[in-house]
């Protein structure tokens, strides 16, 4: 029940995320003077509207997505009104629909209204609106939780010594029969124990101190405060296959000890948090980027292959997460609703990301758009030649086309992956 509860409560914070993307785009196309007809949250069959104004605000049966209709997307050809010649090509008909939709909406009263009529920087600013209200709403919510929760920081007191070596992809955490015992338990290291150096060097992080056991081999030296003594042990490290920090995905070998360290909640400052926020963002920028790289794994985990823990997942998949997350009882309740927290920035960040990127459909494809218009019409100036007027965005549908149908098979396929093999918190 509670699994429900919390992807019905995820589910309904996705859509919340959708709608304040569109209102970006809403309050802005208005603010510029902009006639905008509709407001919608997701796509096809209208299950709820109701008109104010000038503008139809509702809800559809597909909640994959939103998106406003701001007339006059499209400029029309320079050698004729909003009309439409027959052709022959499918591309050009692909061309003239979609200016034909663009000019459908704009009536005599409202030609000065239309969105290709403002200039460069204001359409700038109305497509990057969207993505920016989810980046706003991301570093709102990461804020909160980093000041006024704090983050788990792992210190350099043990927590956990691994009694036994077991392989990367076991699925157990007990000791078979017969395993090797693990180089932390043979060297006699304690739950408690602090370590102070290590291969005779000081750490002042768990971070440094992990990534300089997954660098040694062989035998090393550790200093650590076991109750107000300090103890010489001495390990003798092994390799194995472990995941790369980087990719993991993939396995690597490196230095094992065996340990794992306690953690406390340590509240950021301003600049912890700008630096962390950061860190989120080259990462969600690196995921994005990778994202044609993850499709064999997606293929792979619908056939019955593993789903790796950094696999992509869609609004279904994220649900899920959301309601494992508040149905998992080895954490406390405040603990679990900052996660579903953190869960919905992460989604928010990743839509300012994806938008971002400069194709057509996407805001970044619009953005890419009115800022070569700009350029071009500043070369114009220059040069002393005539206005080259509005860039026609309609030529570019075709491209638009065959990027959404791109975008339609790969989020499919990341629907099918949600529902026959999920990510899971385990």
């Amino acid at each position: 029940m509670l699994v429900v509860v919390g992807i019905l409560i995820f589910f309904v914070g996705l859509l919340f995320s959708i709608a304040w993307h569109e209102l970006g785009h809403l309050a802005t196309a208005k603010m510029f003077g902009v006639k905008v007809t509709e407001y919608m949250v997701g796509f096809g069959r209208t299950i709820w509207s109701r008109k104010k104004g000038e503008t139809e605000y509702g809800i559809k049966a597909i909640p994959f997505g939103g998106y406003i209709r701001m007339i006059g997307m499209f400029p029309p050809k320079k050698d004729e009104a909003y009309g439409r010649t027959k052709s022959s090509s499918p591309f050009r008909a692909m061309i003239e629909d979609a200016r034909e939709m663009s000019a459908e909406d704009v009536t005599p009263e409202d030609a000065h209204r239309q969105f290709y009529q403002r200039s460069p920087w204001k359409r700038i600013i109305v497509m990057l609106a969207g993505p920016v209200m989810n980046l706003i709403l991301a570093i709102g919510i990461f804020s909160a939780i980093l000041m006024g929760f704090g983050v788990s920081t792992p210190t350099l007191t043990v927590a956990e010594v691994s009694k036994c070596v077991l392989p990367a992809d076991a699925d157990t955490t007990k000791c078979p029969p017969g395993a090797e015992p693990s180089p932390a338990a043979a060297a006699g290291f304690k739950p408690g124990d602090k370590i102070v150096e290590f291969n005779g060097r000081h750490y002042s992080s768990w971070e440094d101190l992990r990534l300089a056991i997954r660098d040694s081999k062989g035998t090393v030296p550790v200093v650590v405060e076991r109750g107000d003594q300090r103890v010489e042990l001495t390990a003798e490290l092994m390799q194995t296959e472990r995941q790369k920090i980087d990719t993991p995905s993939e396995t690597t070998r490196v230095g094992f000890l065996g340990l794992a360290p306690t953690s406390v909640m340590v509240k950021q400052d301003i600049g912890g948090v700008v630096e962390t926020i950061g860190g989120f963002v080259g990462m969600t920028v690196q995921k994005v980027i990778q994202l044609p790289q993850r499709i064999p794994d997606l293929v792979s985990a619908i056939l019955g292959g593993e789903r790796h823990q950094d696999s992509p997942v869609g609004i279904v998949g994220a649900s899920r997460l959301g309601g494992e997350v508040l149905a998992t009882d080895q954490i406390g309740v405040d603990t679990r609703i900052v996660m579903m927290f953190q869960l919905l920035a992460g989604v928010n960040l990743s839509l300012f990301v994806f938008n971002m990127l400069p194709l057509l459909p996407l805001d970044g494809g619009h953005v890419a758009g009115a800022a070569w218009e700009s350029i071009r019409r500043g070369l114009a100036k220059l040069v002393r030649r005539p206005d080259p007027g509005p860039f026609d965005t309609a030529r570019l549908m075709p491209l638009a086309y065959a990027v959404s149908l791109v975008f339609i098979a790969f989020s499919l396929l990341v629907l099918v992956a949600d529902i026959v093999n999920p990510v899971t918190l385990q």
